[in-house]
């Protein structure tokens, strides 16, 4: 009998998705600080995208690494070092005095997020299989729009803009370490943890069709989210003529928080729609907001980042839906890791790109402007693909009950 020291499998479930949604806010909470950060130390366009590209770079490593390290381990340990090197980056951040100092509490807040990825995400389908993979699509959204407007709304109106906010999450991932330790575990321990160790990437036979179809949605969906939270709140700042921190926030928020009530609402829907209306919310948004940065209406920017914020919750929802149910519980840490590895990658390399576009190109609408048109060619293909190729029959998730 558990003692009552020990989580309910409820309570247990309810903590790992707020690791989740956290650590996600903690990942966007720097974005609308970077204009304070510009400000302060006078660094161009193309170092914010190198601040924002190195973390998704730290994030690769910890997957390729310890991705499927719970796997063997058990989730337990794997979460506990997570939370509390998160804890570390945070107060790397808050006492940050220069972009040296910013790009170490990257990598380390990208290593723990890294490591906690697979371990968080398994564990939540191994207490419920239809749940969990709700919410791994739901919270990383939920956490994205909730940091990012944390942060601004923290530094907008409240005194130390660049801590208060670490501050904060430094608080909330000591709990959850706290809770970590009381988790009861949920897999067997096995042997193959040091084997798993070895960078590898493998996907089991029975989720590899599905998870090429997912591919391009997976792509061109994070390399948005990717522009949208490093340069989009410039672009934002722009269009409105403000310099309100508030800007970049709400920026996130609006897009963020429009993917995870598509992911609420279509949960119910066959993964291969789900991707289908992704892929073309993608492309609608996408072009909305193109739209709007010639039109210079920043109304226009933020409907547009509504819809492809929408595109990109339900193609996130549709890609996982269609590949980790058919992964077996000793798989699944590594299939989500590897997923992830598609999505961090997609999310920081382009960027870079995007940023030296700025400097060395047409300046940032020019920039704007290719990166959201390589983004529907992407869009298309996934479209193409998804209704050119019928995916094996996936478990529906059932609506929660009451």
């Amino acid at each position: 009998m558990p003692s009552r020291f020990t989580l309910s499998k409820p309570a247990a479930f309810n903590l790992q998705a707020s690791i989740i949604l956290f650590f996600l806010a903690s990942s966007s909470a720097p974005t609308p600080l970077y204009a304070v950060y510009q400000a302060a130390w006078g660094f161009s366009p193309v170092t914010v995208t190198i601040v924002f590209g190195i973390y998704a770079v730290a994030v690769l490593a910890a997957l390729l690494v310890v991705g499927s390290l719970s796997d063997y381990v058990g989730r337990r340990p794997v979460l506990l070092g997570a939370t509390l090197l998160q804890a570390v980056a945070m107060a790397l951040f808050a006492t940050a005095q220069g972009v040296g100092a910013l790009l170490l509490a990257r990598v380390v807040q990208g290593l723990a997020t890294g490591a906690a990825a697979g371990a968080v995400g398994a564990g939540l389908l191994d207490i419920d299989r239809d749940k969990g993979t709700i919410a791994n699509a739901v919270a990383p959204m939920l956490g994205t729009a909730t940091g990012g407007m944390l942060s601004a709304v923290l530094a907008q109106f409240l005194p130390w803009p660049t801590r208060l906010v670490y501050v904060v999450l430094a608080g909330i991932f000591l709990v959850q370490a706290a809770g970590v330790a009381m988790m009861p575990e949920s897999v067997i321990r096995r042997p193959g943890a040091w084997s798993s160790l070895r960078p590898q990437l493998h996907l089991p036979a029975a989720v590899r069709a599905p998870a090429l179809l997912a591919a391009p949605a997976l792509v061109a969906a994070w390399a948005l989210i990717g522009f949208y939270a490093s340069l989009g709140p410039t672009v934002a700042r722009r269009l409105m003529g403000s310099r309100s921190l508030l800007v970049g926030g709400l920026l996130l928020f609006v897009m963020a928080g429009s993917g995870a009530l598509i992911v609420m609402a279509s949960r119910a829907r066959p993964a291969r729609a789900v991707l289908l209306f992704g892929t073309s919310a993608l492309i609608a948004g996408v072009i909305l907001s193109l739209a709007a940065t010639a039109a210079a209406s920043p109304i226009q920017f933020f409907v547009g980042a509504a819809v492809a914020g929408g595109g990109f919750g339900a193609g996130f929802q549709g890609a996982l839906r269609s590949v980790l149910p058919l992964a077996r519980p000793h798989e699944r840490a590594g299939v989500l890791s590897l997923t992830y590895v598609i999505a961090y990658l997609s999310m920081g390399v382009p960027v870079v790109f995007a940023g030296l576009r700025v400097v060395h190109g047409g300046g940032l609408f020019t920039a704007a402007r290719e990166y959201g048109l390589a983004v529907v060619a992407l869009a298309g293909a996934a479209l193409l693909g998804t209704l050119s190729r019928r995916p094996p029959a996936v478990p529906v998730a059932a609506p929660a009950r009451r």
